[in-house]
């Protein structure tokens, strides 16, 4: 490959963005292992003269009692959201039936709506159906919210297969769920991964429905934790940039092990749809 100036300028383009982009991430790495004595406006940007290991062991304490509930909501919310996602891609994309096309819209619809504009109905509603303050209340929102954009990525991934192997499936004698357990569903392997890492993503980071929906502390997941290392008036930031690291874990290992068929399943469905 020849190196022109114009590719030059590009390569150099881009390694000025990356570091643009990855400045954060140095700064709560270094506040993370940085004393609280050592952490001043002065000395924002240089390295820690002694590494302190103590702000992750401290901020591992506070998130070892929320850890199980963040694992508990994401997985099965996102499990949950992604098969009726897949259902509903399933029968929009390949059962026709009167009202389709007002549906789907409809629920896409969903996606636009603001979290903090149906708050307060959605805060009486969990607590009207006996699910207020506890975790499967949070579980059901999750699941409702993601179901849209689950929809949305199951069905234009379904607008691929042809309706011909449906048509024979249906000779066959196969029905309605006969032919999504043995044809559409293993069929379905790209568009999962990409659900997946989408849901568990927003999911694990959300925090809005965590901290207004859970009143009981116990029941609260792990970034309501990490607000509250942050919390009162005399902040150790090392403990808030510690526990930011060990919270961004998950959601990152789930992009190292899964992001090379992310892209991919995306884009499997954006041909047709």
């Amino acid at each position: 490959m020849t190196l022109t100036p114009g590719r030059i300028l590009q390569y150099a383009l881009l390694l000025i963005a990356t570091l643009f982009f990855l400045l954060p991430v140095y700064l709560v790495v270094v506040t993370a292992l940085k004393e609280p004595s050592a952490i001043t406006l002065q000395s924002t940007w240089q390295l820690p003269q002694r590494w302190y290991w103590e702000s992750f062991s401290e901020a591992w304490r506070a998130f070892l009692p929320k850890l199980q509930n963040s694992f508990l909501l994401t997985i099965t919310a996102t499990i949950l959201s992604a098969l009726l996602g897949s259902i509903n891609g399933y029968v929009l994309s390949k059962w026709k039936f009167p009202g389709a096309n007002i549906i789907f819209p409809l629920m896409l619809f969903g996606m636009f709506i603001p979290y903090q504009a149906v708050l307060i109905p959605l805060f009486q509603f969990v607590r009207e159906i006996g699910l207020g303050g506890s975790l499967w209340g949070l579980i059901l929102v999750h699941v409702v919210y993601g179901l849209p954009i689950t929809t949305l990525i199951f069905r234009n991934y379904y607008a691929e297969i042809p309706d011909e192997l449906i048509e024979a499936s249906r000779i066959d004698g196969a029905g309605f769920f006969g032919i999504y357990s043995k044809v559409v569903f293993p069929l379905s392997v790209p568009g999962f991964v990409v659900v997946i890492i989408w849901q568990f993503t927003q999911i694990w980071n959300e925090f809005l429905f965590a901290v207004t929906l859970v009143s009981s502390p116990a029941n609260q997941p792990i970034t309501v934790a990490l607000a509250q290392l942050a919390g009162g008036e005399a902040v150790k930031w090392n403990l808030p940039m510690a526990g930011a690291l060990l919270a961004a874990l998950p959601t990152l290992l789930v992009y190292i092990f899964l992001g090379r068929y992310f892209i991919r399943g995306l884009l499997a469905g954006s041909v047709k749809g």
